[in-house]
């Protein structure tokens, strides 16, 4: 089978394991919420994925706006980081962590890893309609 059928879902891969790491992030700051000192974290993916693709470590061609087609290079160097914000504080006691952006920032992950997961679904029902077709 064509590379280009299993590189959306390599990139898809790759936007899941962002959003699965961030979710485990906004929760572990949301655990920490009455932890005095503590620093909320924040996963940076997007923008990591946008320079790979502005420098050509990824080649890729938008065929509509916030569509992405990965063509030839790797995603390997392409992961989510994680990074601590020190600059502010929330609380007397130096915690940062702001519960209501939290919560915001935790619906809008869970409702993009699900739109990820029915993209997915599709993508793979498209090769298993292919595979089938080809048998006949």
């Amino acid at each position: 089978m064509p590379n280009w059928m299993f590189s959306q879902i390599a990139l898809l891969e790759r936007g899941l394991d962002a959003l699965w790491k961030r979710n485990e992030v906004i929760s572990n700051n949301i655990a920490n919420i009455d932890t005095p000192g503590y620093k909320a974290n924040k996963v940076e993916f997007e923008s990591l994925l946008a320079e790979a693709l502005a420098k050509g470590t990824i080649q890729g061609k938008t065929t509509r706006n916030k569509h992405i087609q990965i063509g030839a290079g790797s995603l390997d160097d392409v992961r989510p980081v994680v990074k601590r914000s020190n600059n502010t504080t929330m609380r007397m006691d130096g915690n940062n962590v702001d519960i209501d952006q939290e919560m915001v920032d935790l619906a809008r992950n869970s409702i993009q890893y699900q739109a990820l997961i029915q993209k997915v679904s599709k993508e793979l029902g498209r090769i298993r309609m292919a595979v089938q077709e080809g048998r006949r």
